[in-house]
Parts: C-alpha cells; sequence; structure tokens
C-alpha cells in the first residue's frame, strides 16, 4: 500500500515514525525537543508556531522521503483560539496549564452541578480542558476572549497548517471528547457550553470520522483526521474490547475500552471517544510512583532497591498497609486527605515490610480504579502496564495478581506516533480502496512481557481485602456501592 509517517507532537517533543503502511514495520524515526518553559518543565503558554519549527526540526535529512500519507497526534486540552483572520490570539494555553482550577468549580456550580455536565458532555470540567481555560479567559483576559471567534486544539491546529490553512478546519472525536463541549454519546458540540464559558459563541471544527481524510496537501501527501496523544496510543498498542490501560506515572490513570460513552455525576470516570469508532472510559488517580520514590527517599535507597526490599517480605506485607493518597486523592475523591500507614507492629517495622506495603498500596489505589470501570460494565480481561515503573520486578510480581486480570508489560516504543501512522495508513488506505472504513489495518501488536496471575490470584483477593478494610475504616465514605466493581 505504501509508506505513512505519525508525529507526535508532545508537551516537551516532536516524534515521527515512519513505517510500512501494510505491516506498520516502523522504517525511520526523528524527534526534536520543544522549548522547555521558565522552571524548565513544559511552559503554560506557547507560541504554536514552535511545534511547527520542531517538526521540521525531527523531519529533517529526508526522513519523510517517499511517505504518501501523514497521520497527527498532539498533546491534548491545548487550546489555540484564533481570531477572524485565523491569527492566533494569544499563545496555545497548553494541556498542563492549572490557571483554571478556580474557574473549573464556577462552571460546574454555572451550569448546575456535576450531574449536569455528566449528562452534557460526559465529563465534570477540569483545569486542565479547553472549556474551563475559556472560562478563564473570559475573567482574566477579557480582551482575548471578545477576539476569539475560532477554536483549535493542538493537533486540529497542526493538521490546517499543514494543509495549508484552508477554510475547513477539522478534529476528530477523540480529540473533541476531551474539550468539554462535545458529547461522546451524541456526537455532537453543545455551542452553549461555548457560550456559557467564553461569553459568546466560537467557530468549531469539524469532526470528521476516524478513517475520514482531513485533506491533501499541495503536494499530494495524505493527512488523516488526527487524535489526541490518549487515542493515538491506545491505537498504536492495538488495544480492543476487554483490554485496559494503566499507565505508572507520578499520578495514574486507569483506561478502559468499552462500547459506549460512560456518564459519571462524580467525576470519577471521564468518557473519553477513541480513534476507531469506540470510547475509552479513564480514571485518574493523584498518587502512583510517587508514593514509591516517597517510601525510597524514607528508606534511603532508590526505585529498584525499594523493589530488591519489597521481594524480601511477603504478600500483606506482615499486615502493614499503606493508603497512597500523599497529595491529596481524585480516586476516591479526598482533595485534601494525606496518606495513611496501618498496621505497625514491632515485627512489621522493617524497611521490606514497608517497601513491600508502599508497591501493594499503589497497585491496590489503581485496583481500585479498575474497579471503578468494573462496577459500570466495562470488561478487563487483560491490563497493559506503561511507564518505566512497570519494569520494576516488585511490580511485575504484584500487578497479575491485585488486579485479577493478564497484565501486558510492554517494551517502551513511540505508541502515540505509532498510533498517529496506523490512522494514515488507514485512510489511505480506504481512500484507495483496498481498507474497509470500519476496519482498521492489522499491524502487529506491540512486543510485551505477559504475566498471569495463575494461583496468586487468592493470595492477591486477601491483599486487596486487606486494604480496602483499611481505605473504608479511614474514609468510610470515599466509594459508594456502585463504584467498585
Amino acid at each position: 500500500m505504501g509508506i505513512v509517517a505519525g508525529l507526535d507532537s508532545s508537551s516537551e517533543f516532536t516524534r515521527i515514525v515512519v513505517c510500512d503502511a501494510d505491516t506498520g514495520a516502523v522504517l525511520r524515526q526523528g524527534h526534536a525537543p520543544h522549548p522547555a518553559g521558565p522552571e524548565g518543565g513544559a511552559p503554560s503558554d506557547v507560541d504554536p508556531q514552535v511545534w511547527l519549527l520542531s517538526l521540521g526540526e525531527a523531519a529533517a535529512g529526508g526522513l519523510l522521503e517517499g511517505v504518501q500519507a501523514i497521520g497527527v497526534s498532539a498533546q491534548a486540552h491545548a487550546l489555540v483560539p484564533l481570531d477572524g483572520q485565523g491569527a492566533t490570539v494569544r499563545p496555545a494555553m497548553t494541556g498542563n496549564d492549572k490557571r483554571a482550577q478556580a474557574t473549573a468549580a464556577d462552571l460546574v456550580d454555572t451550569l448546575g452541578g456535576r450531574q449536569a455536565w455528566a449528562e452534557a458532555v460526559g465529563c465534570v470540567p477540569r483545569a486542565g480542558q479547553p472549556v474551563t481555560k475559556l472560562r478563564w479567559l473570559a475573567k482574566h483576559e477579557p480582551e482575548s476572549a471578545h477576539r476569539t471567534t475560532a477554536l483549535l486544539q493542538a493537533h486540529d491546529w497542526l493538521v490546517w497548517q499543514l494543509l495549508g490553512r484552508p477554510a475547513r478546519r477539522t478534529t476528530d472525536r477523540g480529540g473533541a471528547s476531551g474539550t468539554g463541549y462535545w458529547s461522546a454519546a451524541t456526537g455532537a458540540y453543545r455551542p452553549e457550553l461555548v457560550e456559557l464559558a467564553l461569553g459568546h459563541t466560537a467557530a468549531l471544527p469539524e469532526v470528521i470520522g476516524p478513517s475520514d481524510t482531513a485533506g491533501t496537501t499541495p503536494e499530494g501527501l495524505l493527512i488523516s483526521a488526527g487524535t489526541g496523544e490518549t487515542m493515538a496510543a491506545a491505537f498504536g498498542l492495538g488495544v480492543r474490547q476487554g483490554d485496559a490501560v494503566v499507565s505508572l506515572g507520578a499520578s495514574g490513570s486507569v483506561m478502559g475500552v468499552h462500547h459506549e460513552a460512560l456518564a459519571d455525576s462524580d467525576g470519577m470516570i471521564t468518557s473519553l471517544a477513541d480513534a476507531t469508532g469506540m470510547h475509552l472510559p479513564v480514571v485518574h488517580t493523584q498518587n502512583a510512583v510517587r508514593a514509591l520514590r516517597g517510601t525510597a527517599d524514607m528508606l534511603s535507597t532508590d526505585l529498584e532497591g525499594l523493589s530488591d526490599l519489597a521481594l524480601k517480605s511477603t504478600p500483606g506485607a506482615h499486615g502493614l498497609v499503606l493508603l497512597p493518597y500523599l497529595e491529596g486523592e481524585r480516586t476516591p475523591s479526598l482533595p485534601h486527605t494525606a496518606g495513611t500507614l496501618s498496621g505497625l507492629r514491632r515485627e512489621s517495622m522493617k524497611p521490606e515490610h514497608l517497601a513491600r506495603a508502599s508497591f501493594e498500596g499503589m497497585l491496590c489505589s489503581l485496583a481500585d480504579a479498575l474497579g471503578v470501570l468494573r462496577g459500570r460494565g466495562v470488561e478487563v480481561r487483560r491490563v497493559f502496564l506503561l511507564g518505566a515503573a512497570a519494569e520494576l520486578p516488585a511490580v511485575q510480581a504484584v500487578a497479575p495478581a491485585l488486579f485479577g486480570a493478564q497484565v501486558v508489560v510492554v517494551q517502551p516504543a513511540d505508541y502515540a506516533a505509532i498510533g498517529a501512522a496506523r490512522q494514515a495508513a488507514w485512510a489511505l488506505g480506504v481512500s484507495q480502496g483496498t481498507l474497509d472504513p470500519q476496519s482498521p489495518p492489522a499491524w502487529q501488536g506491540a512486543a510485551a512481557q505477559v504475566l498471569d496471575p495463575g494461583e496468586e490470584l487468592p493470595v492477591g483477593q486477601a491483599v486487596r481485602q486487606q486494604y480496602a478494610a483499611v481505605r473504608d475504616q479511614v474514609h468510610p465514605q470515599a466509594f459508594g456501592a456502585a463504584h467498585l466493581g
């Protein structure tokens, strides 16, 4: 069929993979950094032109030679406000921007509460979402808000630029589902929510289908719909119904694959659309690897040393239980709480038991998040485990029994860029008449290590019961019966 490329413009890097369109084999790769913020991390405000400059750098040296189609993924929730001539009104507000935390609560109240938002768009507004950024603009930069006549996200803007800024602007259902003004359940915008946040209406990009083409460049290069990083990574991994993805960063997330959108008035579930026509319900936790790092600091070791210590203990850590709510928690919703260490006895006061309790606490917290999805009917038979901490022996030893499912530890790769390339191959195949618009190309799955719970499943259940007993004693209202499957 040809050669395709996937471009992923994250908060810190542009990564490009060039792939065989039939098999998905990676032929070439390139990457380039984005400018850092004032404190070294990703900035909150970015001139989107730097994304194009980084793309040019990553593609230098003929990387895209012979490519017939490009797919674009980009950081979620980055808002690009445009004026009537298509110029940016102000720098793009990136996905990691936390300035709108207060306006998120304001928006929730203005519409009539969490239930109203969940029913309208499948999620309760959070600081990073475009709808909340619009409210912040209206309150803090009214002149910029007044000049804003059109709204794009990062991948929408990049696709539009690659196509030469045509009159038609597009997005995909995955990216649209994170805005706070498009409903994954109905597949339609709620423009009145834009007006509620911004103070007036604004032009929104056309939502095109997963295998549709956004357009063709003057040079004849096909550009596919594009999508957000989360959706592209899921597509690159090849997850399907029955799979869940657990991401181990400083904080954690659990994402399932489901046949319908899920509305959750408690705000635990964010209902996203994926890049294939399915749905990706996501549950976030505030504390994951940060709990391990905190424990490692207490024991004057690193994560690898903490893992070695944990494996010298036994399941249940001699009754020691760590509730890892160190920075407050999102699931369960306990924003002002702190972590709890319970079960201290003379025999449990050893470094290896504390180390074990930190791993079990982190993974039990994520298992609670999985339980929220299972409690809403999301099937979970297999769990993809992502992040550097997934390589730790203690995580691999404990996770399958606690999750009650087969665990797949995938090899590190640029899965968002691979997913974008797979989308490009799909659109190219449909345009050539060689692929069905409903069936994406069957690329080879990610290389992975597969771990089964086996005979450890009852042990894992006992550890989870011990954890739940402490959790429910300390925070009796943390979970309703409907939220844990």
